[in-house]
C-alpha cells in the first residue's frame, strides 16, 4: 500500500497523506486536488474505491423528513421539475417513524452514485445534531444543498425563508386588527427556524406592543409540527388569554382552529389564527386560512441552481440565500374581540360530548 500511495502521490503531485485523505473520503482536500488524485488513479490503472467511482450525471437525491405535511410534497414537486428540465432524475427519499434515518438515506443515495443531494428541513436545522455528517459527505465528494435551517459549521449553500420577517408580518397584521395578546405556536426550541421565529416575535412584541422579553415569552408555546401539536399549543395559549395565535405551520394552524372551536370560540370573530407555508389547498379550509406564504417555487429553483453549480465545479462561496415571505390574508383573522384593554377572555368550558374534527 505504501508503494501504491507513493506512486499515486508522485503522479498527482501531492503528498501521500493527501492521497490517503482522498481515498478514505476525509474532508480538508480541495475539489481540484481530489480530482488530481482520482485522475492519477485512472492513469496508473488502479481501481477507484466504490465511494469514489464516477457518479451518474443523471441522479440527484432529495431527502425530506416526511410527506404528511403538504409543504414537503410541494418542495419535492418544484425541485423535481427543475431537475428534470436540466436533464436530471430526482430520487425522493423520505424518512418515516421507525424507518430509515437521514444518515441511512444519505448512505443509500451515495451508494447509488447520485450526482448530488438536496436536504429539506434535515438535521442541519437541529442545533443539537452533529454537523460532522455533512463534512463527511463533502469528504466523499458529493455536492449538496440544504433548505430550511442554517449552520455555520457546514460549508455548503443554504436556502431559507426569512423566519424573523415572517413572524413580524403576522404580528404586525394582528396588531393592526387590534390584538394585544398574541401567541406564537412553534416546534421544538432546538431547531434554527424556531429560534429565528421567536427572535422575530420578541422583537415585534417589543416594537408593536411595548412588551419586554419577560412579558412576551409566556406567549411562546413549543409543540410538534402537527395538527395535534398545534391544537395542544393553542389550548395552552388560549388559557393564557391570547386572542390571536401565529403558528409555525399550516398544519399547526388547523389544530389551533380546532382547539378554539372545542372551547366554543368562533374563528375569526373571537380568535384569530395565522398559519405558515401557504400549503396547497389551505385556501379552501373553513375558514380559509390567513398564512405566511413560504416562497417554495423560488427557494426550490435556487436550491437546484446552487446544486448544479456545485456539480459543475463552479460552486458559489458557502452562504445562505434568504427569501422574503409574503402575508396572505384570508378568513381566519379579524378584529380583536371587544373586551376591556388587557383583559383576557375566559374560555367556555369544554363540553363532554365527543368533538369531531
Amino acid at each position: 500500500m505504501t508503494a501504491r500511495l507513493a506512486d499515486i502521490a508522485a503522479q498527482a503531485g501531492v503528498s501521500e497523506a493527501t492521497v490517503s485523505r482522498v481515498l478514505n473520503g476525509k474532508p480538508g482536500v480541495s475539489a481540484t486536488t481530489r480530482q488530481s488524485v482520482l485522475a492519477a488513479l485512472d492513469v496508473l490503472g488502479y481501481e477507484r474505491p466504490v465511494r469514489l467511482r464516477r457518479r451518474s450525471a443523471g441522479l440527484v437525491g432529495l431527502i425530506t423528513p416526511e410527506l404528511e405535511n403538504p409543504i414537503f410534497p410541494a418542495f419535492a414537486q418544484v425541485i423535481g421539475q427543475a431537475l428534470t428540465r436540466q436533464g436530471y432524475t430526482p430520487v425522493l427519499a423520505t424518512q418515516t417513524p421507525g424507518g430509515s434515518t437521514e444518515d441511512e438515506l444519505t448512505e443509500m443515495l451515495v451508494d447509488r452514485g447520485v450526482a448530488g443531494i438536496i436536504f429539506v428541513s434535515g438535521l442541519h436545522a437541529d442545533t443539537s445534531a452533529d454537523m460532522g455528517r455533512y463534512e463527511q459527505l463533502r469528504g466523499q465528494g458529493v455536492p449538496f444543498v440544504l433548505i430550511n435551517g442554517f449552520s455555520d459549521k457546514v460549508r455548503a449553500p443554504f436556502v431559507s425563508p426569512d423566519d424573523r420577517a415572517a413572524v413580524e408580518l403576522a404580528v404586525t397584521h394582528l396588531t393592526a386588527l387590534g390584538h394585544r395578546r398574541i401567541g406564537l405556536a412553534v416546534g421544538p426550541k432546538r431547531f434554527v427556524p424556531v429560534q429565528r421565529k421567536i427572535e422575530g416575535f420578541l422583537r415585534c412584541a417589543q416594537e408593536r406592543l411595548g412588551m419586554d422579553a419577560a412579558e412576551a415569552e409566556p406567549f411562546v408555546q413549543h409543540s410538534l409540527y402537527t395538527l395535534e401539536g398545534g391544537q395542544a399549543a393553542a389550548a395552552a395559549l388560549i388559557e393564557r388569554g391570547a386572542t390571536a395565535i401565529v403558528c409555525a405551520s399550516d398544519m399547526m394552524a388547523l389544530g389551533a382552529i380546532r382547539a378554539a372551536r372545542q372551547r366554543g370560540l368562533d374563528v375569526p370573530r373571537e380568535m384569530s389564527v395565522v398559519g405558515f407555508d401557504d400549503s396547497p389547498l389551505i385556501a379552501f379550509t373553513d375558514p380559509p386560512l390567513t398564512t405566511i406564504r413560504q416562497p417554495v417555487q423560488a427557494m426550490g429553483q435556487a436550491a437546484v441552481r446552487a446544486l448544479l453549480e456545485e456539480i459543475g465545479g463552479t460552486p458559489a462561496p458557502p452562504s445562505e440565500f434568504v427569501f422574503h415571505p409574503e402575508l396572505v390574508v384570508r378568513g381566519s383573522t379579524a378584529s380583536a374581540p371587544k373586551a376591556a384593554p388587557g383583559a383576557a377572555k375566559v374560555p367556555r368550558p369544554l363540553r363532554a360530548s365527543r368533538v369531531v374534527p
